[in-house]
Parts: C-alpha cells; structure tokens; sequence
C-alpha cells in the first residue's frame, strides 16, 4: 500500500483543518482496500459479524449521502443501497458487488458531499433536522461527526485487512 493522505497543516485554519481530516480519513479508508480482490474486500471481519470492507465502503457512501446531502440540503436523493425493507443492505454484500462499483459510487457521495458543503459556513445550519429533536445542526458538527464516523469504520478497516492479508498500519 502507498501512503498517499496528507495531514493538514497544523497551522490550517478551522475549515482547512476539519475539510483536511475528513479527506485524510476518507484516503485511509480508501487505502485500507487497496491492492486486494474483490473477493478479499468481500471477506468478513470475524462470526458472527457480516463487516467486509466492501460493506464499509459501501455503507460510507450512504453516510456522505445522509450527511451532505439529506441533512445538509434537506432534500432526498433517493437511496443507494439500504431501503425500508433491507435498511442494512449497504453491509449485504453478494458475490454480484464489486469494488469498481463501490468505489466509483463513494466518490461521486465524496464529491457530491464537498460541492453540497462548499456553499456553506461552518456557522450555518442544515435544511434538514435532527429525527429526535427536530433541530438543524451546524455545518461544523457535521464535519466533526463524520471525522468521528471514518476513523471508527477505520479502526474496522484495519482488523479487517489484518485478516484479510495480515497487513497492518496506520
């Protein structure tokens, strides 16, 4: 694997900085999964979970959807994977589902999520709310949510790649 993220500047200001750990922890998810086949990325973590890689990457995608798109914009895209009658189908993963369509799906939810938040202050708040509470939230908790939502699936990632091939790292 080659190490291709970047650590913000620790000098970046607030934006810079939370914009620089999201796409840091979006890379190492990303590099998590690199050089292996589908069949590996299919493989599960341990019984009785079901957790593969291709199930993270494919439930991260739905995040940055929620997130940047049905939160922040309050609008429904529809969905990718999880419906009313399957809602873990993001994690349902089939011999049929493949990595170039797990990833090419996460990077258009990346891409889509980093236009979405451009037009917005950290300040500002959602269009959509909170199910519990019926409240937006600022766009700075959603940045520091999903910082917290990548490098918890990233601590999955790394027991799941150590079984996958025993490689181990950051």
């Amino acid at each position: 694997m080659t190490n291709i993220r970047r650590e913000p500047a620790i000098d970046a200001g607030e934006r810079d900085m939370l914009e620089g750990w999201l796409d840091y922890h979006r890379q190492t998810l990303i590099e998590k999964c690199a050089d292996l086949t589908d069949q590996q990325l299919r493989t599960p973590s341990v019984e009785p979970s079901t957790m593969t890689l291709l199930g993270l990457v494919r439930h991260l995608a739905e995040v940055e959807r929620y997130w940047f798109h049905e939160i922040l914009l309050g609008e429904d895209p529809g969905v990718l994977y999880s419906t009313e009658e399957d809602p873990d189908a993001d994690w349902h993963i089939t011999e049929a589902d493949t990595w170039q369509d797990a990833y090419a799906t996460w990077l258009t939810e990346v891409g889509t999520a980093r236009r979405n938040a451009a037009g917005f202050g950290l300040d500002d708040f959602s269009k959509g709310l909170r199910r519990s509470a019926g409240d937006p939230f600022n766009v700075r908790w959603i940045y520091t949510h999903m910082i917290e939502e990548y490098a918890r699936h990233n601590g999955h990632a790394d027991l799941i790649r150590e079984r996958v091939d025993g490689r181990t790292g950051e």
